[in-house]
């Protein structure tokens, strides 16, 4: 099926590689592993988060926004890479940060900084508050004369779903052209709209695979009610032939561990597996949970030992020095 796209930039180094991990199957002694390499999208732009940014942004700049405000932990992902992205468009970027502004300036908020991003440190409690709280930034921007674009945590709306949309479509042909036939596929969740994309990517392009997502945070009712929100707001806005339909929605509770952004020592174990096997660097927060449970995954049998795995990773390396203290 043709999909009709709706406008986007163009940031991200597209196609992202799917790439074969023959040790780490090997030592996961279990099914054959893939990954798509999504930390491949760029550098200051790398992850998954860029793909939403590319649809988001586009709208952001048909509005002639000034400031584009948006929210995350302390070490976002998404808060980085929107600081960065806005900059190459002579934006300038407002991020709600949950965390202290006495936390070492590393990692992402690092680059957030370099960028010059304007940042609102607020405590968790206030965090929840998150869409009330940029709506007030925007409003006093707005009082200046300046024209404010929000964009919600993680690009995660519909509009931002398109990226995975597209991302999924991308996958789909590589594929094709190689021949590569799997079984499932696996991502993190840490906001939704990446399992939201690729599962209405799914239900537009009629895959026959099952895609899986691991929560990092929250539990699975809680991502199961925001995927579907999601693929109604897509349906309502863009396709409204869409079939969408909720069973096809898997979330893998029970990889929390110790709380999101917080690790424990196997799944500080796993990314060190990883990198030692492959060369292959994942973040602590998402991909690092995610690579967990798959290797939990395996060995407890929930994925048999025949089966192809494309796991998804969604970048994010520059969390990895704020915990590299959990490392050595």
């Amino acid at each position: 099926m043709k999909i009709n796209y709706t406008d986007r930039l163009c940031f991200a180094h597209l196609p992202t590689p799917i790439q074969p991990m023959k040790r780490l199957t090997s030592a996961f002694e279990g099914a054959k592993i893939w990954m798509k390499r999504d930390d491949y999208t760029g550098i200051g732009v790398s992850g998954n988060k860029i793909r939403k940014l590319e649809f988001l942004l586009a709208e952001a700049q048909k509005k002639q926004t000034d400031v584009v405000i948006t929210c995350g932990g302390i070490q976002s992902n998404h808060a980085r890479a929107t600081a960065v992205a806005a900059a190459k468009l002579g934006m300038k970027s407002h991020l709600v940060l949950n965390g202290s502004r006495t936390v070492a300036r590393d990692g992402n908020l690092m680059i957030d900084l370099l960028m010059d991003a304007e940042i609102t440190y607020v405590t968790p409690e206030e965090y929840a508050d998150n869409l009330n709280i940029m709506a007030g930034i925007a409003h006093d921007y707005r009082r200046q004369g300046k024209t404010a674009y929000v964009i919600p945590e993680g690009g995660s709306n519909a509009l931002g779903a398109w990226g995975y949309v597209a991302a999924l479509d991308e996958t789909m042909q590589q594929l094709q052209e190689t021949d590569l036939r799997i079984d499932l596929m696996i991502c993190a969740v840490g906001s939704g709209g990446t399992y939201a994309g690729l599962q209405i990517g799914a239900t537009l392009l009629d895959v026959n695979f099952e895609i899986w997502g691991v929560n990092v945070c929250d539990d699975a009712p809680f991502f199961t009610k925001v995927v579907d929100q999601i693929a109604s707001e897509f349906k309502k806005r863009y396709y409204p032939d869409l079939d969408w339909q909720h069973n096809r929605i898997k979330i893998i509770d029970g990889f929390v561990g110790k709380g999101y952004g917080l690790s424990s020592q196997e799944e500080i174990d796993v990314i060190k597996q990883l990198a030692r096997l492959e060369g292959v660097l994942v973040d602590p927060v998402y991909t690092g949970k995610a690579l967990f449970a798959l290797k939990s995954l395996i060995h407890r049998g929930d994925i048999a030992i025949d089966k192809k795995v494309l796991f998804w990773h969604t970048g994010g390396v520059f969390s990895l020095f704020p915990k590299r203290d959990l490392f050595f």
